[in-house]
């Protein structure tokens, strides 16, 4: 069951000719809504990568057009218990294989492209990006999350950064972003951990900065947007001088993305061959259909 049903029917539907990314524009309450729908996983192939960024691009441009007050900007999923599953490991092994840095690198780029978008809040001081998750959200897909200045969650909801149990870190931004919210020290704890965590304790640990119940993460989503839109002009001055004092840096990004191409090209057979076994449990889990836990995807 699509979560798209909850949202209010103010909403109006884009003309962009996404395939795997379905956009709304809110223009009474100034809010993009964009739901995920890769095929055939869920996870972030080179299609949705381009249809974010696409979106990015548009959302600046209505903004900086000034026709519609644009003040946050929503990226949540349509699939049924799942927000993201994260790179496209499929893409991965045969790239390794083939022992094709560039290749692997140009993906990995385009991720942090996407993820340094959202986190700098597409360069527009006013507009707050904000991700949901009323799904599971492993490796990429979680990293991705942590990149959104307001991070949503329901409750029950796993997340985690699995890429340990393959030999691999998560290298598309985890280290800085899980890093700003929790330290660098605990970051690498989780990192290491390749344990899934649920929303409770993310929001616990001061990773979640909403925890809503199952099934009602849009309407969270509304609750804060109204209560952060009482003192807008001073929680906008705060993250400013935060983003001063901790900036999120691209050239920090790139270089740590560097390592992860070199490191998995690095990967053997028994790491590749686990890695295969992941892909399987992603294209379980790409269609509406009942969630089964995170931790199936991960019982190998």
């Amino acid at each position: 069951m699509s979560h798209l049903h909850t949202v209010p029917s103010t909403l109006q539907a884009d003309a962009n000719d996404f395939t795997q990314l379905t956009t709304y524009l809110d223009t009474h309450n100034g809010i993009a809504w964009g739901y995920m729908h890769a095929h055939p996983r869920a996870c972030f192939t080179k299609q949705l990568l381009h249809e974010l960024l696409t979106w990015g691009r548009s959302i600046t441009q209505e903004i900086d057009r000034g026709e519609h007050s644009v003040d946050y900007l929503v990226c949540a999923s349509s699939v049924e218990g799942v927000f993201n599953l994260g790179g496209d490991l499929d893409l991965f092994v045969q790239l390794i294989e083939r022992q094709e840095r560039d290749a692997l690198l140009k993906y990995a780029i385009t991720c942090v492209d996407a993820s340094y978008t959202v986190a700098t809040h597409l360069h527009r001081p006013q507009l707050t990006t904000i991700a949901l998750i009323q799904g599971d959200a492993l490796g990429g897909g979680f990293e991705s999350a942590l990149a959104a200045n307001v991070l949503v969650a329901e409750r029950g909801c796993k997340m985690g950064l699995p890429e340990i149990l393959f030999n691999l870190f998560p290298g598309m931004g985890a280290m800085t972003f899980l890093g700003r919210r929790v330290g660098h020290h605990l970051a690498e704890k989780i990192i290491l951990s390749g344990k899934l965590y649920l929303a409770e304790e993310l929001h616990d640990m001061g990773v979640v900065d909403v925890l809503a119940e199952p099934g009602e993460g849009e309407q969270a989503v509304y609750e804060y947007i109204r209560r952060a839109n009482r003192a807008r002009n001073g929680s906008l001055a705060v993250r400013a001088a935060r983003e001063i004092s901790q900036p999120i840096r691209y050239d920090e990004l790139k270089q740590i993305t560097e390592i992860w191409v070199d490191a998995a090209l690095r990967l053997g057979d028994k790491d590749l061959r686990m890695m295969q076994r992941l892909i399987s449990r992603q294209s379980d889990r790409s269609g509406p259909k009942p969630s089964r836990s995170a931790d199936a995807v991960l019982a190998l």
